[in-house]
């Protein structure tokens, strides 16, 4: 084991390495809970994405660690979970296996610009200053996410600012227009976001989860995020939150493993209708270059910002992510296996499979080689056990979660000189789009295209990649489009 993973020549050993894998495990395991509630809402089945969660994290994980001998974990990644199901499926109108469509090419084009000089031309083609804007963007996203799943912020409408009820304008509805009950109201600006009365069980629940979960973050606790979930459900059963019958014989392996025929190669059942209509092609090759972009620079940023301070990554691994190409550095296997764990996570039914930043964590308890990353996948197969609960949890136990989590992406933003109208003027866009308009790729159209109005304003056109100006130019494309539509 030493020779193999090198562990003298990193000066650490066999205990260390497996104790910062358990580190790595429990500051990351929240996933396990929020993944399936994401999804879940994009109609797929919770215990077979729980599966998925759990197959791709280990599969990746172990490549990471065995291939590429570095001490990163991979699950499925908040902010393209939420992608997935609030901005392509609730958005776009894709089906979720359309959507897995889009994530196993977008894990195959990963692929592609890592084992190729592509790579080099796409890092190069979008400035720094975007590529922090999109991660704090980012962060904004999951944490209004998780405000609004916790149901802390409420939004009120005057009869005046509905625009359509079931798809019909109110003053030409019928008896017919309700007969199913009221299923949509689509409403103007004049929609109000306001805070919540607190008189709900649930919202008072999420409140406290968010307490304490804040509380044990701020305090370093190991693990505290998924204490916060597991604590939060606990107090959900006495507050009348939690519905214990959930716990079933329903919730067994053998159940999840008959749900995970359901999701499982159902990507390439979305392929044969993704391609369909070629009215929508630009659409899907937006939607698949915003999630590309978004796993990339969130992969980069997480190697560069912990593996230059603890050595994991040497000056000429960086040097060769831009010069290299094929397999000739760690840098190249650790992108490759981050980039083949997002398509095994699309196959078994999951969204973008990315290098978490909580990998941080094991790597401060002394983590140096591929062994952590291999305890941790261990660790991730072990829970399969935790099965029967994640029916349970509600989401006033998971939203906060997704408030912490994005607090710590907005960080992105300290390296955003916001000083600069040209470099604020494109992140502030980045982030309110993002936000507001519930679209990660919006947030993503918005930044470029403010990011080349700068640039054609002060007359400096030569500093916009041929790759940026292309990527814009298919943002405003999609406008049109859907203008026209």
């Amino acid at each position: 084991m030493d020779k193999f993973f090198k562990l003298k020549e990193h000066g650490t050993s066999v205990s260390t390495e497996i104790m910062a894998g358990l580190t790595t495990f429990f500051a990351m395991s929240y996933i396990l809970f929020v993944n399936p509630s994401i999804l879940g809402a994009a109609g797929m089945p919770t215990q077979a994405v729980f599966l998925a969660t759990i197959i791709s994290a280990v599969i990746s994980t172990l490549i990471m660690g065995l291939f590429a001998n570095v001490p990163y974990a991979l699950a499925p990644g908040m902010g393209l979970n939420a992608f997935f199901t609030y901005t392509v499926v609730f958005g776009l109108g894709f089906s979720w296996q359309e959507a897995l469509a889009m994530v196993f090419i977008c894990g195959l084009f990963n692929v592609f610009i890592t084992v190729t000089k592509v790579r080099k031309s796409i890092i190069k083609a979008i400035p720094v200053s975007l590529q922090h804007a999109i991660g704090g963007g980012i962060g904004v996203f999951v944490a209004y996410l998780g405000f609004k799943n916790a149901d802390i912020i409420t939004f009120s409408t005057s009869a005046s600012n509905i625009i359509t009820v079931n798809g019909v304008a109110p003053a030409e509805a019928t008896a017919k227009t309700f007969e199913n009950g009221v299923t949509s109201v689509f409403g103007n600006g004049g929609v109000v976001p306001a805070i919540s009365t607190f008189t709900d069980p649930s919202v008072l629940l999420a409140v406290i989860g968010l307490l304490l979960t804040a509380v044990l973050v701020i305090k370093n606790v190991r693990g505290g995020i998924l204490i916060g979930i597991v604590v939060t459900t606990l107090l959900g059963i006495p507050m009348g939150v939690v519905d214990l019958s959930a716990i079933s014989l329903n919730n067994s392996l053998g159940s999840a493993f008959g749900e995970l025929g359901t999701t499982f190669l159902a990507a390439f059942d979305g392929m044969a209708s993704l391609f369909s209509d070629t009215s929508k092609l630009p659409l899907v090759l937006m939607t698949i270059f915003a999630f590309s972009l978004s796993d990339t620079f969130d992969t980069l940023g997480t190697f560069i910002g912990t593996g230059r301070k603890t050595g994991i990554f040497s000056a000429e691994d960086e040097a060769a992510l831009e010069n290299s190409s094929g397999f000739s550095s760690k840098m190249d296997r650790a992108l490759f296996a981050d980039a083949i764990g997002t398509s095994i996570g699309a196959l078994f039914g999951t969204s973008n499979t990315t290098t978490y930043v909580e990998s941080a964590a094991g790597i401060a308890e002394g983590g140096r080689t591929g062994l952590t990353a291999v305890s941790t996948a261990v660790a991730f197969l072990l829970s399969t056990l935790l099965l029967p609960i994640v029916g349970i949890v509600p989401a006033a136990a998971t939203a906060p979660a997704l408030i912490i989590v994005g607090v710590m992406m907005v960080s992105s933003f300290l390296d955003v000189d916001w000083s600069q109208f040209e470099d604020a003027l494109p992140a502030f866009f980045a982030a309110f789009f993002m936000a507001l308009c519930y679209s990660i790729s919006y947030g993503i159209a918005a930044a470029f295209i403010f990011y080349c109005l700068v640039k054609i304003v002060k007359g400096q056109t030569k500093d916009i990649h041929p790759i940026l100006w292309a990527a814009t130019a298919m943002f405003v494309l999609n406008f049109i489009i859907l203008a026209i539509l």
